[in-house]
């Protein structure tokens, strides 16, 4: 029996047996020996290896270059015959199948090279629609890209020193050393996916649920070079994982506004769907208008929103331009989400605030016509030039002030009174200026309805002023009563 034993440990693995389990499993070796072919020059020699059916506890697998691993370059696809490039296609793979230390730049340079330059040859040879390449290719090529993109991301920095997190605007990212060859795998699969020649019958099979969901965990990479088209591909070509891709990012967003309030794709992902939104077809489903309502609106709370604010506005105002009867529900939600103190984001609100206003009907600008002018008129008279600068630039838009003139009855007298004191008190010369005009602006379209207005303000200042001086008048009747009895009466303020 001992001897059977020894025998089977002896037993010779025929040629396709080798390339077979070198494949197997994501592209990790199977087996220990010398692999080679009539054109091959690959060649691979393992002093230990785990065996076949050996298992870790670690959720990331083992894929980096095992001891005593060399590797050869294989000819070019132009240089073998037409029937041969679908197993030079595998054996090319076979060579990308390991993720390579780049920890140490001086480490395994000829293997870094080798790798490149085949990732370089895969890439164009799906580029150049060279045919249809196998189911079998087709299959071992996902399972190449498994292996280098889906990896453990490193913690963010502030995790790693256990201090506390910085301002996501402070903070420099990570960036991926193995990126010249993880690019190129994304590279890889982008093509794949575009091509003519990829059936999406087949291609489903492993760019599968599984697949796009880990596809989406990637976007929590620090590294902002990390392909964002290839998610966008995705879901052009596969209808079948629409809803599973929508439900996943919007599981993120939650993540990020109500727990985490740290990603770093959340501007990656805001891009994706901006382009998902610009295709939605009308009438616009429930389910797209709770997106709008429970996803985007809330979007504009957390702190790190100018990360992101200029494709979260994007997003905002395809759902106005689609279905303008949104207009209401979107200005209320950016007026319930108003930066109070932080001046640098009342800034981008205005301006999502006219984009937004831009897209706007009569009848939905009514509805919201008196809490938004409250807020403007606050704006207006803010100390940050900035902020009543970009209020006051409102009125440079000719379809708000068309809605403006339609509706001044309601508006001039919500805003008159921050007009006159930004003309009386405001510290800077540019936003006088730019008041007169507005002013001059209301003046020219109902000059009886302005005199109003300037009356009934002028009748207020008058009642503020007789106010303080009765104010005053009482004070020095006290500070007399207390001077008659000798300081001895105090008063209580």
């Amino acid at each position: 029996m001992f001897k059977k034993i020894i025998k089977g440990g002896h037993k010779k693995h025929s040629k396709s047996d080798s390339i077979d389990g070198s494949l197997h499993g994501y592209g990790l070796p199977g087996s220990g020996h010398h692999v080679s072919g009539t054109n091959s020059s690959v060649v691979v020699n393992y002093a230990s290896r785990p065996g076949h059916n050996s298992k870790s506890s670690n959720p990331c697998p083992r894929t980096t270059l095992p001891p005593m691993f060399a590797v050869e370059p294989l000819p070019l696809f132009k240089d073998v015959a037409v029937s041969d490039r679908q197993n030079l296609f595998l054996r090319k793979l076979q060579i990308c199948c390991f993720r390579l230390d780049f920890s140490n730049t001086l480490k395994l340079v000829r293997e870094k090279e080798i790798k490149r330059q085949t990732l370089l040859e895969l890439v164009d040879f799906i580029q150049a629609g060279s045919g249809k390449i196998t189911e079998r290719c087709q299959e071992e090529m996902i399972k190449m890209v498994v292996v280098n993109i889906f990896r453990c991301l490193p913690p963010a920095s502030h995790e790693n020193t256990g201090q506390e997190a910085k301002d996501p605007e402070d903070e420099e990212p990570y960036l991926e050393p193995s990126w010249p060859h993880l690019q190129l795998v994304y590279e890889l699969l982008l093509r794949y996916i575009v091509s003519s020649d990829t059936d999406t019958k087949v291609a489903k099979k492993y760019i599968d649920h599984t697949f796009v969901s880990k596809l989406i965990d990637l976007f929590g990479s620090e590294d902002p070079r990390e392909i964002k088209m290839i998610l966008h591909r995705i879901y052009g070509k596969f209808m079948v994982h629409r809803p599973l891709i929508r439900k996943a990012i919007n599981n993120i967003f939650y993540r990020f506004i109500y727990e985490t309030q740290r990603h770093s794709g959340i501007g990656e992902l805001l891009e994706i769907l901006g382009s998902i939104i610009h295709g939605f077809t009308l009438p616009m489903k429930e389910e797209h208008k709770l997106f709008l309502v429970r996803v985007l609106i809330p979007l504009h709370k957390p702190k790190a929103v100018s990360t992101y604010h200029q494709q979260l506005s994007y997003c905002v105002v395809q759902f106005v331009e689609k279905d303008y009867k949104l207009a209401d529900k979107v200005i209320r939600g950016l007026l319930k989400y108003w930066p109070m103190i932080n001046c640098q984001k009342e800034v981008l609100f205005l301006g999502e605030l006219e984009e937004v206003l831009e897209a706007t009907q009569t009848a939905e600008f009514q509805r919201c016509i008196v809490p938004l002018f409250r807020q403007i008129a606050r704006c207006l008279n803010s100390a940050h030039f900035q902020v009543s600068e970009r209020a006051l630039f409102l009125w440079n838009n000719e379809h708000i002030v068309g809605l403006i003139a339609h509706n001044r009855r309601v508006i001039l007298p919500i805003i008159f009174e921050a007009l006159e004191r930004n003309i009386q008190h405001h510290w800077n010369e540019d936003i006088h200026g730019l008041t007169a005009n507005v002013l001059k602006m209301f003046l020219e379209m109902d000059a009886e309805l302005f005199d109003e207005c300037e009356a009934r303000f002028a009748e207020k200042k008058a009642k503020a002023r007789d106010l303080e001086e009765q104010r005053e008048m009482i004070w020095k009747k006290l500070a007399d009563a207390a001077a008659e009895r000798g300081g001895d009466l105090m008063v209580t303020v």
